[in-house]
């Protein structure tokens, strides 16, 4: 039996045996509800476009549901504008006020549709959870039409009356647009982001804006987002590493237009430091939101940040030693006369030798006009606010790794020794591997955001920046970053970066069962899974996301657009629902004003994962495990009251 003192706490909250069977009922009932979809979504990079729209159609689920509901009784062409209007309800409605001649009669017929599509998605909720997800505005008009009210006789006039008061005062647009915003709510129960929000793609901002609307959204850091989270917190690595990235794409829309990052004293610096330079080796990747005004200074700009941060680099590794990286600061490693670089013992001559900044005797010491260059770019990203804000809820949210509903979700991998053991990671002091490495990392990483300044939150910072590049970090998994390489060399026998055992264990069921084991998860269990994203699957030469027998999913598809290429889809969700999961393929989408105008949807391909043979409820998940544990306390409660144990709570009012 619960202790005393737990139950007299729990009475202040049900002060009475009435109000403690009550909530039995309740939960009790809840617990026999089908469970809710939830959707794993990875490596978004920026590309706000796609993944506001996977998010907008409930990865295809609502055209699913827009086709059970109405079946042969709406055309093809009526179905794809009913979706259209669901997911773009303020665009789609201003191209049909403009075109229709019978509105009123139009808004009629659309709410009745919109009516029957939220009672089929509703369905699977209770009433209370439904409520809470209608806007304040609306919340009784949109109850009233979900609800059959027994009592009324003639039921199509009772609505009939409703949907004309709605658009007799004039409300029909607003309403339509809640009630189509309502339905793209209840179509995902649950949102998991495994990793990279950022960089690459225009619109990390957009996203993140987004994702603060929703209460029902979890984030499984990513490297990409590690790196953006130290340049929030001040790290001058991360914040060369973050710009570095955004210059290479010409990505300046989320710096500039996003967080306000002022770039200017670097484009001055870089204008004046490679004046007369064509910084031919720094030419722009190039993105949809790239606009080339001045290409020039784009490359000088790119070289400049480049250069800024393999010296901010090289005084983190210098500080390092347990990072085991000393291979990787290559500024040292230059013949200046020669005009080579050697690299693991080999010499290679260097396309690009004009390096004004660096003193061959100091090699890592930032010039005078480099440091002050950083310190203008910390404090714009220490002070820019909507960033701080994004920050703050990915600290909220998010974590390293996440077991949830039998599974386990990670961004990238476990540190693997080449037997397939646990590897043990130097972090500080000591060494730790599986959970307690992803735990103690992340110790440090909300150390080194949260901590007031000194040399625990310097730590914190430098850990953020191990996770975005060490072979042994969870979140990379690669045995080098090869980015000075890439730049400098053109041998590309020196670009190849092998990746961590890990991989290579991906269809070893005893390793399996070990990573599942080792996060308390039950490694035997059919139902248990990985999932985790950051290498793209390449589905074009014919490797597949579904290994060990589907017991690991690996779902980045390639939604950031230079990927694609290797991977010839868009990108993935795997959609786990009450009858098992599913993983959608997407091809790539063309714009959100052609999804509007030509009510295009992105076309997707389905492949079942697993399948139940007896429907999930709620009961089988862990929000079921945790009502199922506070029934057992009530029930104490209860019983505790009964017997006079616990005095019931009289008011005096």
């Amino acid at each position: 039996m619960q202790d005393k003192r737990y139950l007299e706490q729990l009475s202040l909250q049900y002060p009475t045996a009435n109000d403690a069977a009550m909530e039995i009922i309740n939960l009790s009932s809840i617990l026999n509800l089908p469970k809710g979809t939830e959707h794993f979504i990875t490596d978004i990079h920026g590309e706000y476009e796609s993944f506001l729209h996977i998010l907008k159609n409930g990865s295809g689920s609502i055209r699913k549901k827009i086709d059970e509901e109405f079946k042969n009784s709406l055309s093809a062409k009526e179905k794809k504008s009913l979706a259209t209007l669901i997911y773009y309800p303020e665009q789609k409605l201003s191209l049909v006020e403009a075109t229709e001649e019978e509105l009123d009669d139009w808004y009629k017929t659309t709410i009745y549709r919109l009516v029957r599509v939220n009672r089929r998605i509703a369905s699977k909720y209770s009433r209370s959870k439904v409520r809470r997800a209608l806007p304040k505005d609306y919340a009784y008009v949109i109850e009233e039409l979900l609800n059959e009210k027994e009592e009324v006789q003639d039921k199509e006039a009772y609505y009939n009356g409703i949907i004309s008061a709605i658009i007799a005062t004039n409300r029909a647009k607003s309403f339509v647009i809640a009630f189509c915003n309502v339905i793209q709510r209840l179509a995902v129960d649950r949102i998991h982001i495994l990793g990279d929000i950022f960089d690459r793609g225009p619109g990390a901002h957009v996203i993140m804006d987004t994702l603060l609307t929703y209460d029902n959204v979890d984030f499984q850091w990513g490297n990409h987002d590690i790196c953006w989270i130290g340049a929030a917190s001040g790290s001058l690595a991360c914040i060369a590493s973050v710009v570095r990235i955004s210059a290479k794409y010409g990505n300046f829309n989320t710096l500039e237009g996003g967080y306000g990052i002022n770039l200017l004293p670097l484009a001055k610096f870089a204008l004046d430091t490679y004046a007369g330079d064509p910084c031919e080796c720094f030419k722009i990747t190039g993105s949809q939101s790239y606009d080339p005004y001045d290409p020039d200074m784009d490359r000088k700009l790119h070289k400049a940040i480049t250069i800024i941060l393999f010296k901010l680099e090289g005084q983190l590794i210098a500080r390092h030693p347990e990072y085991h990286m000393e291979q990787r600061r290559l500024l040292d490693k230059i013949d200046f006369e020669e005009k080579t670089v050697t690299i693991d013992g080999k010499r290679y001559p260097l396309d690009d030798c004009n390096f004004p900044t660096i003193d061959p005797a100091d090699p890592y010491k930032l010039s005078e006009g480099e440091e002050v260059v950083m310190q203008k770019l910390k404090a714009s990203f220490v002070g820019s606010e909507k960033l701080q804000r994004h920050i703050s809820f990915l600290f909220a949210r998010g974590s390293m790794y996440l077991p949830c509903n039998g599974n386990l979700l990670y961004h990238g991998c476990v540190p693997l020794e080449e037997d397939g053991s646990f590897k043990e990671v130097q972090v500080g002091d000591a060494a730790y591997h599986g959970r307690a490495l992803f735990e103690k990392l992340e110790e440090w990483v909300r150390k080194g955001y949260y901590l007031p300044e000194g040399e625990e939150r310097r730590f914190g910072q430098d850990t953020m920046w191990f996770l975005w590049a060490n072979e042994n970090s969870p979140l990379y998994g690669k045995e080098r970053m090869t980015t000075f390489e890439r730049y400098f060399v053109k041998d590309p026998s020196c670009y190849y970066e092998a990746k961590a055992p890990y991989y290579k264990y991906l269809d070893n069921d005893k390793v399996i069962t070990a990573i599942l084991n080792e996060f308390g998860l039950d490694g035997k269990s059919p139902s248990a899974h990985i999932i985790n994203g950051h290498m793209p699957v390449h589905l074009k030469s014919g490797e597949t996301p579904i290994k060990c027998g589907g017991r690991v999913l690996m779902i980045d598809g390639g939604m950031s657009r230079p990927y694609q290429r290797e991977t010839g889809i868009a990108g993935y969700t795997l959609v786990s629902n009450s009858y098992g999961m599913r993983l959608v393929a997407y091809e790539p989408f063309s714009s959100t004003e052609d999804a509007i105008r030509n009510e295009t949807d992105i076309h997707s391909a389905t492949e079942v994962v697993q399948k139940t043979s007896d429907r999930l409820s709620i009961r089988d998940t862990d929000e079921g495990r945790h009502m199922q544990a506070r029934i057992e306390e009530l029930t104490e409660l209860l019983d505790a009251y009964r017997l006079g144990i616990i005095r019931t709570h009289i008011s005096t009012l």
